[in-house]
């Protein structure tokens, strides 16, 4: 990892951003959900999560991409060592609003990042799940590379997945997810910092797909981590990534 990757990804610790790392104990993911997720690096201390849906083309959130600002992917290659590859162009929703993103209200909070060259063998695009309603009580699994506060920052950097619940679906471009165990009502499993533009998985049969994003996290009393966690569904945006990707120069299947 180069001196300035690996400064950034040290500066995330200590800035704040919008959503962030699985946290409440949650275990590494597994070979099969890990080989769609990667790890998005921006030049000014930021860090976030990301997911592959084509060999050049990353899914992430809005708000971890600034205009003007370089960015750089790390995924892992065939002998699981971080490689960078550079951001050449990206694209955020145009609908997208950055304080209403912080606000934790509805915006879709949805990027796509095109990669300068392909990603490694190693990490294989997800699919794009179909489905378009929500219920309470739905489960799903989210990812990221982010802090765990159980663990401290140097835990920054291993991708953990946790099952999460649905509990609120406050609109078609949002859903408050969060620990089945204690509903945000205490510290649970949820995201922290770094966990931003993770996938949220549906899993059908062994078989996982892509149908939101992750956004923002509290804790139970508004502040920290392990309480709510907000994901931006796929489902009114499918087919501006869609359309974005064929933009971009790389058309979905």
């Amino acid at each position: 990892m180069s001196c300035r990757i690996a400064a950034a990804v040290a500066c995330v610790l200590v800035l704040a951003v919008p959503a962030g790392a699985i946290v409440g104990g949650a275990e590494p993911a597994s070979e099969a959900l890990a080989r769609h997720v990667v790890m998005v690096v921006g030049a000014h201390g930021s860090a976030c999560t990301g997911t592959a849906i084509a060999r050049d083309l990353v899914l992430t959130a809005a708000h971890c991409l600034m205009p003007g600002a370089r960015h750089t992917v790390v995924a892992p290659d065939a002998g699981r060592r971080p490689r960078l590859i550079r951001v050449e162009n990206f694209e955020r929703h145009p609908e997208f609003d950055l304080e209403t993103a912080l606000a934790h209200r509805e915006t879709p909070d949805v990027a796509l990042v095109k990669l300068a060259e392909p990603l490694p063998t190693r990490v294989s695009p997800a699919s794009l799940g179909g489905r378009e309603f929500f219920l309470i009580g739905d489960r799903f699994i989210v990812a990221g590379f982010g802090i765990d506060i159980f663990r401290g920052a140097g835990s920054f950097g291993t991708l953990r997945a946790a099952m999460l619940m649905t509990m609120q679906h406050p609109s078609s471009l949002q859903l408050r997810l969060a620990d089945p165990a204690t509903k945000g009502e205490r510290a649970g499993l949820g995201v922290c910092s770094g966990d931003s533009g993770g996938p949220v998985f549906e899993d059908s049969g062994g078989r996982l797909t892509l149908v939101a994003v992750v956004s923002w996290s509290t804790g139970p009393n508004e502040a920290g981590c392990g309480g709510l966690t907000g994901v931006t569904p796929l489902g009114l945006v499918r087919g501006w990534i869609r359309e974005t990707a064929a933009k971009l120069g790389s058309p979905l299947p």
